[in-house]
């Protein structure tokens, strides 16, 4: 019984340093705290230079960057590159409109 405690206990603490380790400093100082969900360290600030890479290639720009946006602020992630490669970015690839289409270009 003592075992099964001390597993469970041990299995706590871990999940709680991963959880952590989801923290980073900012440039100034501050601490940020990336919560589940939350895939990379994009700040909204860099937001738009991603989403106009990510959009450089397609012929419809300013849905594109629109949505792109959305998706990065809520995500804090853009893929790479102009098209694909979206499993880099779970919660960029999980949105969906309600038509069950993919939000995030």
């Amino acid at each position: 019984m003592a075992r099964f405690f001390f597993a469970i206990l041990l299995f706590v603490g871990l999940m709680f340093v991963l959880d952590l380790s989801q923290a980073e400093k900012t440039n100034d100082g501050e601490v940020v705290f990336w919560p589940l969900g939350g895939e990379g360290p994009v700040t909204p600030e860099e937001c738009s230079s991603k989403c106009d890479y990510r959009c450089s290639a397609t012929s419809h720009k300013k849905p594109c960057k629109f949505f792109c946006n959305y998706c990065c602020v809520r995500c804090h992630c853009v893929p790479s590159g102009t098209y694909g490669h979206k499993e880099e970015c779970p919660c960029y690839n999980d949105m969906k409109t309600k038509e069950g289409k993919p939000k995030c270009p």
